[in-house]
């Protein structure tokens, strides 16, 4: 199966590097760039893409804006959204990811580290990194209490004790073998468990399920 790949990037020449890099793969192609995100949104849709690598600043339409409207699309609801930033981690970044963007990658990767990305958002997973986690948590905790939703931490309740589990350790960025193995339970269990969560708190993706987890107050950032 092909991964459709759509680029958003208001620089051409970086979009004819990633269209170079993306197109040199048998398992995935460039199906459409885009300079702004009101052009990224209305392709996503028209190219049937199934990853966006949105730049988050654009002139005119953003990345943020973009994502929400590709994210509110019931139509676009299979589209990941993979954020391309220059800083790894920032406000931004964090209102993207409630925007339902399935991660983030600094544009100072390695190509392997993007093509991984795209592969990764394309299979359902959170494109989150151990460093992005923790950056993220930095921020809810410089937040406090303003970014907890009282109506994220009502739905907690239809969670089963095992899927509150599961969720804690996905908000720490553990992968399902990695839980699996806390846990003492299979993989498939984890997934599973995961499934269920997203689908009792709304959530598009394993990156929303990070972001529930705080701003219900399930789990609570630490300054360590």
């Amino acid at each position: 199966m092909t991964i459709r790949v759509l680029l958003a990037d208001d620089q051409a020449l970086l979009r004819s590097a990633f269209r170079v890099l993306v197109d040199s793969e048998p398992d995935m192609e460039v199906v459409g760039e885009a300079s702004d995100g009101a052009e990224a949104a209305r392709l996503a849709a028209e190219r049937r893409a199934d990853v966006v690598l949105m730049d988050i600043r654009m002139p005119g339409t953003d990345g943020l804006a973009a994502t929400r409207l590709i994210s509110a699309d019931p139509a676009l609801a299979q589209v990941r959204v993979v954020i391309l930033t220059t800083f790894e981690v920032d406000d931004y970044v964090v209102q993207s990811l409630r925007a339902g963007a399935s991660g983030f990658l600094g544009k100072g990767s390695e190509p392997e580290e993007l093509l991984n990305a795209i592969r990764v958002a394309a299979g359902g997973e959170a494109l989150l990194s151990p460093a992005a986690t923790k950056g993220l948590i930095a921020r809810f905790l410089a937040q406090g209490d303003d970014g907890r939703d009282p109506a994220r931490s009502d739905r907690l309740g239809t969670l089963t004790v095992r899927e509150r589990e599961v969720l804690v350790q996905v908000a720490g960025g553990h992968s399902n073998d990695e839980i699996a193995e806390r846990l003492e339970v299979s993989p498939l269990t984890v997934k599973t468990h995961v499934n269920r969560a997203m689908a009792k708190l709304g959530a598009r993706d394993r990156a929303q399920l990070v972001v529930i987890a705080y701003e219900s107050g399930l789990v609570r950032p630490r300054a360590d």
